[in-house]
């Protein structure tokens, strides 16, 4: 039962329409008094600047919002594993770095 809930929630959010980045553009522009075009600009620096902090310090912070962070996954072996109670052939895969979203405290409590 419990299992039957959750699945109607992961569909309800399926649903949800997702704001572009042209609709975040124009209503910040619109909230802002500015040009939409000067703010798609603002967004594009932001996602550039959010990308170099990543890639050199390893973290970025959007405050209020979310923080961004890298992540160092092991290299896992090669072999024969047990998945479901079947023995798989798994390959070997080699160390990677993930990147990460959090949302930030502020965030998580007024939600």
């Amino acid at each position: 039962m419990k299992a039957m809930k959750a699945m109607k929630a992961m569909k309800a959010m399926k649903t949800a329409k997702l704001m572009s980045k042209g609709a975040l553009a124009t209503e910040l522009a619109e909230a802002a008094e500015l040009k939409k075009s000067d703010v798609s600009k603002v967004l594009d620096l932001l996602a550039e600047i959010g990308t170099k902090e990543v890639v050199k310090n390893g973290k970025f912070t959007l405050p209020g919002l979310a923080m961004i962070k890298t992540r160092k996954k092991k290299a896992t072996k090669g072999g024969t594993r047990m998945m479901f109670g079947k023995e798989v052939k798994v390959k070997p895969q080699p160390a990677k770095t993930v990147v990460k979203a959090f949302p930030v405290k502020v965030l998580k409590d007024s939600i």
